[in-house]
């Protein structure tokens, strides 16, 4: 039996990637940050699962994670690893708190290496695999939610750089991107743009107060994507398949957005902001 390490376990992807790699037979790490959460998924995982507390963002926790995993009867089998866990901030760039792109870079970009940083002497010994949880965002960026998709554009770098770099060490490097998945994080983005435009001043609603709308009705819509379930398989092939890719692209709306990315600049431009504003009406 070998063993993977899912980050951001809790919900939505990364609850359906560790569910979907216990059902096929392994164990799985799942990191998690609240003490019920570890509950429900080992509970969930009928003993294939084994909750590990894990704030990417805390150095310690990270490294106490390695520890764990170093220390288990799975140190010399790591399959791999699915860096999921992340977060979505929202808001127009002129008056996004630096803080909050800071935050969006810390657990998106800075804390996904930190977790591959620690897991690599372990998947150096497996010849694992690393996965990471992109977003079609990261290939395709739309108003108001340009952080994100900032932050998945980093991570669509790394990755490249990082599959390079390991290739002479047999280690795989495949990044998923979904399109629009219906998870959690879509009420939780909502939720926290809500408290950040409540800091903005009134400029930002006079000039923003439309797209924002806009942007705020296709969250609003993400609630209705592919179930998580479809991303997790994707997961399991990039993880066990004998020639895994190096990119999944998950949904129709993903391919349409690469689609859209083809146009000439001023063209999409033009096609994103008239939808934009069609949907804030």
């Amino acid at each position: 039996m070998d063993a993977v390490l899912v980050t951001g376990a809790a919900k939505g992807i990364g609850r359906a990637c560790a569910l979907k790699i216990a059902q096929a037979g392994h164990h799985v790490f799942a990191g998690v940050r609240q003490p019920r959460d570890a509950e429900d998924l080992a509970a969930a995982g009928q003993g294939r699962i084994t909750p590990v507390m894990l704030d990417i963002t805390d150095e310690e926790a990270v490294a106490r994670a390695a520890r764990t995993i170093a220390a288990s009867p799975f140190a010399d089998r790591l399959a791999g690893i699915v860096n999921n866990a992340g977060v979505a901030v929202a808001g127009p760039l002129e008056f996004l708190p630096v803080s909050e792109l800071r935050r969006q870079f810390e657990i998106n970009v800075i804390g996904q290496m930190a977790v591959t940083q620690a897991m690599l002497p372990l998947l150096r010994r497996s010849r694992g695999r690393i996965v990471f949880i992109g977003s079609i965002a990261g290939r395709s960026a739309l108003p108001i939610t340009g952080a994100y998709s900032a932050s998945k554009f980093a991570l669509e770098a790394l990755a490249d750089a990082l599959r390079v770099e390991l290739l002479p060490f047999g280690l795989d490097v495949s990044i998923v991107e979904p399109g629009v998945i219906a998870t959690p994080i879509w009420e939780t983005s909502i939720a926290a743009a809500e408290k950040v435009l409540e800091q903005m001043p009134p400029e930002a609603f006079e000039y923003y107060g439309a797209v924002t709308e806009g942007a705020r009705r296709r969250a609003l819509g993400g609630m209705k994507g592919l179930p998580p379930e479809r991303v997790a398989d994707v997961v399991l092939h990039a993880l066990f398949a004998k020639r895994p890719r190096t990119r999944y692209l998950v949904g129709r709306d993903a391919r349409a957005r690469i689609l859209l990315q083809l146009l000439p600049d001023r063209l999409r431009d033009r096609i994103i902001a008239s939808r934009l504003a069609s949907i804030s009406r």
